[in-house]
């Protein structure tokens, strides 16, 4: 084991979803970069939205951490780099801090990371040390540092809520119930930082919010041993990938295209909303996004659409991932049924739903070898194909979703993380 690199750091968790940790951890970020602190930030868990929120908070890419998606050695090679260039680490939780397998408590265990609870005080007053001291004590051995709280009503309200709590556990700054500074959200979590005009106005307004409860410290230091992530064979030298990318397609893991870059791929990236021609590629790449939102235009996008179709029909590889995979059906409906014609690639039909269809974490079995990620949709989809695969997941819930295979287009509503298997990944790529 080399050494260790010692920075401060802190997971930010909760007891429940909605409570406010992308807010809070947006607010720490930005308040601590306007410092001149170097901030890097992480998610636990499979997200797309908030890294998108939280790499403009800190002015840095924003990655994934999960001890089961994206593997421990790969967890630890991450933390390691950003302790040799940061001065403070966020890891932002997912759902509660118990939820799940692996849970963010899991991860913090793991990895020796203090927790900062945030808690929702907007209908409580000293009750929010109780919650605050349940949490720390629930599970031996994880140490809870500090406690923020949520949509406080007043100074006075935010004064109690400091003074319910314990000795141990560290009062480190709390937000107001402020519409004005609340992050919009949509069917999937947040809406996009692409779509915020006023996104940076946003966050100054957080970590303004942020500095007049705020305690003024560092938190501890942690400790980060080196990890080995999985080798990355140069075998896309030379190759172009071109991969859809703007509103409609932004579901996008910051990682996977690094992979690309690292084996050797050139990405070329191009906007169907916008209008654009497919670029000149080796390969083509639909990632997830909200293709129900831009319906009408996707629909006219005919000139792509034959692209598309000439590229799958010479035998060169595709993958299209959840909205990709939709808009390569033949026809996607919005929620109020009305259906427009899609790509046509794939033979089948999808219809929004007003009801989640499918979460949780995936691992698929391929003929290129098993990759890990996972499915959040609200779309049904009726496909005219066998299935080349079907996913397994790893907890025991009920979303397994079927790979498709035409040519050497794969289309699924899975989204993988390239690094959990780099030569899998790559293969998916390669001619």
């Amino acid at each position: 084991m080399g050494e260790l690199r010692h920075c401060p750091a802190l997971l930010v968790s909760a007891p429940a979803s909605g409570q406010g940790k992308t807010s809070v951890t947006a607010a720490l970020a930005r308040w601590h970069t306007r410092q001149g602190r170097r901030v890097r930030v992480f998610k636990t868990g499979p997200d797309f939205l908030d890294p998108m929120v939280l790499e403009r908070a800190c002015g840095a890419p924003v990655h994934a951490l999960d001890l089961w998606m994206t593997g421990e050695a790969d967890v630890r090679a991450r933390l390691y780099a950003a302790a040799g260039e940061a001065d403070l680490i966020l890891v932002e939780g997912v759902m509660g801090l118990f939820d799940g397998a692996p849970s963010s408590a899991d991860l913090a265990q793991a990895l020796g990371l203090p927790v900062l609870a945030v808690i929702d005080g907007s209908a409580m007053a000293q009750t929010f040390g109780a919650l605050a001291t349940g949490l720390a004590r629930y599970r031996e051995g994880l140490e809870v540092f500090g406690v923020a709280a949520n949509r406080i009503g007043s100074a006075h309200h935010a004064s109690l809520l400091r003074h319910s709590l314990p000795p141990e556990l560290h009062w480190l700054g709390a937000l107001p119930r402020d519409a004005a500074l609340a992050l919009p959200e949509r069917h999937l979590g947040l809406t996009s930082a692409d779509e915020l005009p006023d996104i940076d106005a946003r966050l100054d307004a957080l970590a303004d919010a942020w500095a007049a409860h705020a305690s003024t410290g560092l938190p501890p230091q942690v400790g980060f041993a080196p990890g080995q992530r999985a080798t990355v064979p140069r075998t896309l030298t030379g190759m172009r990938i071109a991969i859809a990318r703007d509103a409609a397609f932004c579901f996008l893991y910051a990682a996977n295209l690094d992979l690309l870059r690292e084996a050797g791929a050139e990405l070329r990236f191009f906007s169907p909303l916008a209008g654009d021609a497919l670029p000149d590629c080796d390969a083509v790449w639909l990632p997830g996004g909200y293709p129900e939102l831009h319906l009408q235009t996707l629909s006219e996008g005919r000139d792509l659409h034959r692209a598309l179709h000439a590229h799958r029909d010479a035998g060169k590889p595709m993958l299209a991932e959840c909205g990709g995979m939709l808009f390569a059906l033949d026809s996607l409906a919005d929620r109020e049924g009305q259906a427009h014609p899609m790509a046509g690639l794939l033979r089948g039909s999808a219809a929004m739903q007003a009801r989640l269809a499918a979460l949780g974490l995936q691992s698929v079995v391929l003929p290129e070898g098993e990759l890990r990620g996972h499915t959040f949709h609200y779309a049904s989809a009726t496909i005219d194909s066998p299935a080349l695969a079907s996913s397994h997941n790893p907890n025991g819930g009920p979303s397994r979703e079927a790979v498709y295979r035409q040519a050497r287009m794969t289309a699924s509503f899975v989204h993988f993380y390239f690094p959990s298997n780099p030569e899998a990944a790559i293969r998916l790529f390669r001619p």
